[in-house]
């Protein structure tokens, strides 16, 4: 036999050795109904071990006459492996979304779910409430910024470079020299005093602040504040004590109890806190009231001197009170919250009680 003919031979056998790959591999497709045998189908058949890549790896031990017949014939029937591949992968697509939907049966006729519907964060509704309640007894709503320079925040509130009480908040810096965010929402009085004098005024400030402290059941590093001011002539601790008792009352109803004592702030003097009785655990004592039976809700004082200065007022003339009350713990009282966390770790379970 000639080498001619040899070659003949050879490019038949292996032609035929092709049709018979692509054919077994087409037939074989043809019966996959799932992802995964798809996968597999296509490693055994177009991967490094499949027949028709061991036979494209044999073609450099070839004749140079027949390596450009069976490299065009192997490739014929990868690209036909592929084509095939593409198609069913498609089939097999719509096959699994009629099993999807055949398990999910969709009664078109049911009523639709109805949609769950948005509400007010509990804190909102205790600073509405609370606002309300001092827009009845003539107080003006004012908002000021959360992020205060450190004069604002402590010293026009008489709490000058390096003085001790600064020590009563801890504070968050910010990158920018003397930029912080507000430990409190005192400063806001400068401001709104500044706005408004010589007039007298009576304001509410709600807002966030902020201070780096020791989280627990009964503090944060963020919590909300109203500050409660009133600048006039003849403002008297009287007027103070009696603006806070008749905003318990309404708040929780005359018969709650409450007290004040005697407290130290740089910017009021004298200076008290009005604790209320603790609700949750009926004043026998619990984590929240620090087992005393009394949890303070406030900070308040005749307005120091000092700050009526700074803010244009001449203490000579006028004098005024402030209060710092904390929405947080008066939610916690009205509706025995045991821990102050939850509030600001956005559980629905626990939102979807207000």
């Amino acid at each position: 036999m000639s080498d001619d003919e040899q070659v003949s031979v050879q490019k038949d056998r292996i032609q035929q050795k092709l049709n018979e790959i692509r054919n077994q591999g087409l037939a074989l497709l043809e019966e996959i109904q799932d992802e995964e045998s798809l996968q597999e189908w296509h490693r055994s058949h177009l991967g490094r071990k499949a027949a028709v890549m061991d036979i494209m790896r044999e073609m450099s031990s070839m004749p140079g006459e027949l390596r450009p017949i069976i490299g065009k014939y192997a490739n014929g029937v990868k690209q036909s492996f592929e084509k095939a591949l593409q198609e069913r992968a498609e089939a097999i697509k719509k096959i699994e979304l009629e099993r999807s939907l055949k398990k999910e049966q969709i009664d078109v006729t049911l009523p639709g779910r109805r949609p769950s519907r948005g509400r007010l964060h509990p804190e909102t509704q205790a600073l509405r409430e609370i606002s309300q309640i001092f827009v009845e007894m003539g107080f003006q709503i004012y908002r000021s910024p959360d992020v205060e320079t450190d004069e604002y925040n402590f010293e026009l509130l008489n709490m000058p470079p390096h003085h001790p009480a600064r020590d009563m908040w801890d504070t968050f810096y910010t990158t920018k020299e003397n930029v912080i965010l507000r430990t409190h929402t005192s400063p806001g009085q400068i401001h709104v005093m500044r706005q408004f004098a010589p007039e007298p005024i009576r304001a509410i400030l709600p807002g966030m602040c902020y201070r780096y402290e020791q989280i627990t059941a009964r503090s944060e590093i963020q919590f909300n504040q109203v500050e409660l001011i009133a600048v006039g002539k003849n403002i008297t601790f009287g007027d103070l004590k009696g603006t806070l008792q008749d905003f318990v009352n309404r708040l929780f109803g005359r018969e709650v109890r409450t007290r004040l004592r005697p407290n130290h702030f740089p910017f009021t003097e004298p200076s008290a806190e009005m604790d209320v009785e603790c609700f949750i655990c009926g004043g026998q004592g619990c984590p929240v009231c620090k087992k005393s039976g009394w949890l303070e809700i406030l900070g308040c004082g005749m307005m120091h001197p000092t700050v009526l200065k700074n803010g244009g007022y001449d203490p000579e003339v006028y004098s005024g009170f402030a209060a710092g009350l904390g929405p947080e713990r008066i939610n916690m009282l009205r509706h025995k919250i045991e821990d102050i966390r939850y509030f600001w770790s956005n559980d629905v379970r626990f939102l979807e009680q207000f």
